[in-house]
């Protein structure tokens, strides 16, 4: 990794009075949850209309059969990996505001993150589309499936976003805040490739944010909006780029 720019992102981080992090499905890997796109991608194993909305509605056992296997018995058991954690420890410095993520994995939370915004939902709760009624996804809601409202009955849906669903109104408006009215954007495992939420940090560099990428290849990002590219696994750059923060005297007299 290049230091001058490790150390440039530090400096950044630290005088910045208002920091944004963004993250996708990269910073997750490390904690065993593959990606849904590219090589060894989710969607290379699995058909992504499961996780079509008129489908849900259409067949729901079929779905919850996919859904539960892949949802809550595999990404059930992921926990939160070194750079979850160090966005965390960013929030405790105070030097990071908010996190923004497309993931539903609520490993951020779990982290010790306590102001994430779920671009895409979370796969921890379900949600009756009759009642509105939310349930932590546990145990014994999902056998037998497909699970079903305890007040009425109907088939409960994860409170994550299915195609053909629209993005969270609150999610939706404070990434746009956040986007227009910050200072640097942290970039974190994310390619770019989804829509919307790859127009965020598009409007975040239009408003004249300053965006930090980290990833382990080159994205849609790279080259285009990306200020500073920190590139290795997420886990190993955020170790360094706080280490590097540490060694800083405004941090050490704090």
């Amino acid at each position: 990794m290049d230091q001058h720019q490790l150390k440039k992102a530090a400096e950044w981080l630290v005088h910045s009075s208002h920091n944004t992090g963004f993250t996708g499905a990269g910073i997750s890997v490390e904690s065993g949850i593959p990606p849904f796109r590219g090589e060894n991608g989710l969607w290379n194993k699995y058909d992504p209309g499961i996780l079509d909305l008129s489908y849900f509605y259409s067949n729901p056992e079929k779905a919850w059969e996919v859904i539960s296997s892949l949802f809550y018995d595999f990404f059930g058991s992921a926990n939160p990996n070194a750079a979850h954690e160090g966005m965390a420890e960013l929030e405790q410095m105070g030097l990071l505001d908010c996190v923004i993520t497309q993931n539903i994995d609520n490993l951020h939370q779990e982290a010790g993150s306590s102001n994430v915004y779920e671009f895409h939902g979370n796969s921890r709760n379900l949600v009756c589309q009759q009642c509105d009624i939310r349930y932590p996804a546990r145990e014994e809601l999902l056998e037998p499936l497909p699970p079903r409202c305890e007040r009425c009955g109907s088939v409960l849906k994860p409170d994550f976003i299915f195609f053909g669903e629209m993005i969270p109104q609150l999610a939706y408006q404070k990434s746009m805040e956040e986007a227009t009215h910050g200072e640097i954007f942290i970039l974190v495992g994310t390619t770019g490739e989804i829509m919307p939420a790859s127009m965020i940090p598009q409007i975040a560099k239009e408003n004249g944010l300053k965006i930090i990428e980290v990833n382990p290849n080159y994205s849609h990002f790279t080259g285009s909006i990306a200020d500073i590219f920190l590139q290795g696994k997420a886990t190993e750059v955020f170790q360094m780029l706080l280490e590097e923060i540490k060694k800083r005297p405004e941090i050490q007299k704090g």
